[in-house]
């Protein structure tokens, strides 16, 4: 018998949005620990807003959104609103309602400038650090860095002598970031990672994996340069192994086998497992004989991953921000999100 095709809408849903979401969907084991996480922030949000005035978006509202779109590769804010209409799983992880109107995707981009910053986004993470700990390993770590392309083109690189002139043509011409300046976003550097590839008008991350799982304990941005890898490493390790008693191994590749920065390591109580280079290197037989460093250089791709995940889902590959402190805080918010994207399937298999 052939079915029937009603024209006529339905007034009325008897289904709740709860209903709607399938029990075994991956995001119905992340909401339990991302509304854990917002608790717990609930008193630093009470300082950012006035008591009086017009509601804003809740903030919980609002970082579930940002969530949602480093999730799914959402492009846009404008997008993830449009989204937030019509798109009932969005809907159910945000806390909006199924007939409850959504907001403007300017308003959303106003309030998430008020919000979101690099104090915000970075007690947001470390509670998310706090859900990992039982899965974390406090000895074995993994650093490294890895280039983010700016929201700027190659053509608003100019001479800061002459920044109106046309910078369509370049060719020929010897541009350096002492003589040239990006009039599109100045704090970006005109760097390149490696030899042999194009230098990009970017910025560096910076992320400290732990060995055992893979999770991202520590993350920042900074201006891309010659020492901002070992700059971040040190700070990174700094602040890990800071009232920490026990020494720690802290893997890396050839661009960390430098001599100020071991030696700075070892007076901190670190043990630098970096990959050694053919000449020069900081490291010798007292820290390669070790089977523990084996076993850091075995751990070391973990990181690889991490940057895959962060460039490719998050986004980070190139940044639609503008500015340092912008560019921070979306790096921060990006390593949490990864977290708890893993923490779910961690949580399984120790249960």
């Amino acid at each position: 018998m052939r079915g029937h095709d009603p024209n006529q809408p339905r007034i009325f849903s008897y289904v709740s949005l709860e209903d709607r979401i399938p029990a075994d969907h991956p995001l119905r084991a992340i909401r339990p620990l991302v509304d854990e996480v917002l608790r717990s922030l609930s008193r630093r949000f009470d300082t950012l807003y006035a008591h009086t005035g017009r509601p804003s978006i809740p903030p919980e509202r609002l970082l579930r959104a940002l969530l949602l779109q480093l999730f799914y590769s959402i492009r846009s804010e404008r997008l993830l609103v449009e989204q937030l209409d019509y798109n009932l799983l969005f809907r159910w992880f945000v806390g909006l309602e199924m007939d409850e109107e959504v907001f403007n995707h300017a308003v959303f981009s106003k309030n998430r400038q008020r919000l979101l910053n690099q104090e915000v986004a970075g007690e947001f993470f470390g509670r998310v650090v706090e859900l990992a700990r039982p899965y974390l390993s406090d000895e074995h770590f993994t650093v490294d860095g890895t280039l983010i392309e700016a929201w700027a083109s190659q053509k608003s690189f100019r001479p800061k002598q002459d920044p109106d002139g046309d910078g369509r043509d370049f060719r020929d011409q010897r541009r350096s970031n002492q003589t040239h300046e990006s009039t599109t976003d100045a704090e970006a550097r005109l760097y390149r990672k490696g030899q042999g590839q194009e230098a990009r008008l970017a910025y560096l991350g910076h992320v400290l994996v732990e060995n055992r799982q893979g999770l991202i304990v520590d993350a920042m941005a900074t201006r891309a340069d010659g020492t901002a890898e070992a700059d971040a490493a040190l700070l990174m390790a700094y602040r890990w192994q800071r009232g920490q008693w026990r020494k720690v191994t802290l893997a890396a590749d050839r661009a960390y086998d430098r001599r100020d920065l071991v030696e700075s390591l070892r007076a901190m109580g670190v043990v630098v497992h970096a990959a050694q280079k053919r000449h020069g290197s900081a490291l010798d037989g007292r820290t390669t004989r070790h089977a523990s460093y084996q076993l850091s250089q075995r751990r070391r791709p973990l990181v690889e991953r991490v940057f895959g995940w962060l460039k490719w889902v998050a986004g980070l590959k190139r940044v639609k921000l503008r500015g340092l402190a912008k560019v921070s805080w979306l790096v921060k918010f990006a390593a949490a999100a990864y977290n708890l994207w893993r923490l779910p399937k961690l949580q399984a298999q120790a249960a």
